[in-house]
């Protein structure tokens, strides 16, 4: 039998995409403002990672919409994974913005060239890397409460965007004390290299999404806690297994009862223990079970099925 938790039991995230695009749009203007003003390569390194925040917050608006349509019958578990394709396209949009800032950061140390009104420049990125920080935390703070992948992405890459802009500032600074014009196309090296592994990461964890990777540890020892409470009413199980897609669980056990009990009361057991799983498990949860016979050797013959 299967018990799942509605399709529509989170509110819709979209208006969390929405806010990371205004956000990106206002941030873009504000680093080109700042790069034109100084000429900073580092201050352009971070304008070009806002506009790969502008896209992948266009990608995240699009999947999480998909990702909130209802199961159908071509999708009968639903659209959750579509989350991990926007997370996977960030990904590859920040390897790309890190192949352009390093590209520029060579060009530059071929050709230096002094900054001028740094002052404003610096003011104007802080103003930047403030609001980037405010809408970072909310959208951690969102997808952590409705364990959406796109949105803890998006947060993530923001915060990257503002660790950059502190290191593009710090090596400014450093520039104007020292005179030492290299070190700019320096710090936007070192930039570069951090948001490659930002990408990495997030790649690597839309492919585990995709390959239907098992829920959390934790998790997991949450769902054999409740099941341990049936064994003193004679209940068993094997075959336990998880995956997660998007914000979705899906679980499925073989529950093993005595024999010698009715239909009804096995079916009551099941449907009690789907509950005080779900219950349990934050966020929707689709739980699968198939009761045996405790008795019957048959029983233990299925435990590696598609294993």
């Amino acid at each position: 039998m299967v018990a799942q938790k509605q399709a529509n039991d989170r509110p819709s995230l979209k208006r969390y995409a929405w806010l990371s695009i205004a956000a990106a749009l206002v941030t873009i203007g504000l680093k080109a403002a700042a790069y034109f003003l100084t000429g900073s390569i580092g201050l352009l390194s971070d304008a070009l990672e806002s506009l790969v925040n502008l896209v992948a917050a266009l990608m995240a608006l699009s999947m999480l919409a998909l990702a909130e349509r209802p199961p159908d019958d071509e999708h009968a578990y639903g659209h959750t994974k579509a989350e991990y394709f926007a997370s996977a396209v960030e990904g590859a949009l920040i390897l790309v913005a890190a192949y352009s800032i390093g590209s520029a950061a060579v060009d530059r140390l071929l050709h230096p060239q002094v900054l001028e009104n740094v002052g404003i420049g610096l003011v104007i990125s802080l103003v930047a890397s403030a609001i980037n920080f405010g809408v970072a935390r909310v959208l951690l703070h969102a997808g952590q409460r409705y364990n959406s992948i796109t949105l803890e992405a998006d947060a993530q890459h923001l915060m990257t965007d503002v660790w950059t802009t502190v290191g593009v500032l710090v090596g400014i600074v450093a520039m104007v004390i020292t005179g030492w014009v290299a070190l700019d196309p320096l710090i936007a090296l070192v930039v570069a290299a951090n948001i490659v592994w930002s990408g990495v990461k997030l790649m690597r964890r839309s492919a585990l999404g995709l390959l239907d990777t098992a829920i959390p540890a934790d998790e997991r020892g949450k769902v054999t806690s409740v099941l341990a409470t049936y064994a003193p009413q004679g209940v068993d199980y094997h075959s336990l297994r998880t995956r997660q897609a998007g914000h979705r669980r899906f679980i499925s056990i073989h529950i093993l009862v005595p024999g010698k009990w009715t239909v009804k009361r096995g079916h009551d057991m099941l449907e009690q223990i789907e509950s005080d799983i779900r219950q349990a498990l934050p966020g929707p949860t689709t739980v699968l079970t198939h009761l045996e016979p405790l008795e019957d050797p048959i029983s233990m013959e299925d435990m590696a099925i598609d294993r």
